[in-house]
């Protein structure tokens, strides 16, 4: 048996809490860090789909990505989700920002499955440990990176046109619209993430940079099962699962375009 205690430790000795952002929530959050456990679920998100789904396997930690506790909350009641795991017998550890960070973390793994060649840590003022990746991928322009990244990992992209072809990237996954003007400080052609605003792709085109937005979901995803093998690896006395998530985001096509 294995205390939630060293797991805690493990995970912080590779992606350490300390360099979470300011306004994250990342650690333990829910549960007794000295309980001894038998059963490890790694899911992105703590929703009701991955809950019942760890409750099935009888998973007694649950390590998430996304923070199940957020933003500051006045009550902690029946249908809460920290409350349903709490009554479930389900602790929760949660390595947000620290996870993208980390190396080997979000944005290496995203890295990885993109081919970037050459890859640095763009260190920023709010993250000096750096959340920014930056390297080397050749493509003739923006309808073609946008391709490819589609095709890498399996999704619909929307994208801008910087309108010159493509040598260099910044890749950061996720709500990657916060580090926008650390991009263009950076001086790359490309920039690929999760999410955008409307207002980013404008300012986006005025300045030449190709921007790729491939979903939150799925450029943060890819970690979870490179997670949970770490863990296994580590903890091989305990079972480690994946239980099962759905893309929380659906796409409407209308007939005319299908």
């Amino acid at each position: 048996m294995v205390k939630i205690k060293e797991v805690y430790d493990f995970m912080d000795s590779f992606a350490p809490f300390a360099d979470q952002g300011d306004f994250d929530n990342s650690g333990f959050l829910v549960g007794d860090i000295n309980r001894y456990i038998h059963h490890i679920g790694v899911v992105l998100d703590v929703t009701k789909q991955t809950l019942a789904a760890a409750r099935h396997l009888g998973v007694d930690l649950l390590i998430s990505h996304h923070p199940v506790i957020f933003d500051a909350q006045k009550s902690f009641t029946a249908g809460d989700t920290a409350f349903e795991l709490a009554n479930a017998g389900i602790a929760a550890l949660c390595a947000h920002t620290s996870l993208d960070c980390a190396a080997g973390g979000v944005n290496d793994v995203l890295c990885d499955l993109l081919g970037i060649e050459k890859i640095e840590l763009y260190p920023t003022a709010e993250y000096p440990s750096g959340l920014l990746r930056t390297g080397f991928l050749a493509q003739e322009g923006a309808e073609e990176l946008a391709e490819y990244v589609g095709t890498r990992l399996c999704t619909d992209v929307r994208y801008c046109d910087g309108g010159k072809a493509i040598a260099t990237v910044a890749v950061c996954g996720g709500s990657g619209g916060s580090l926008f003007k650390d991009v263009l400080d950076a001086g790359v052609d490309a920039y690929i993430t999760g999410d955008l605003s409307y207002h980013q792709y404008l300012a986006a085109a005025d300045k030449g940079l190709t921007v790729v937005a491939a979903g939150h979901f799925e450029t943060e995803n890819p970690v979870v099962q490179v997670l949970a093998e770490k863990l296994k690896q580590r903890f091989a006395d305990i079972q480690v699962s994946v239980p099962e998530q759905d893309i929380p985001v659906d796409v409407y096509l209308p007939d005319l375009l299908r």
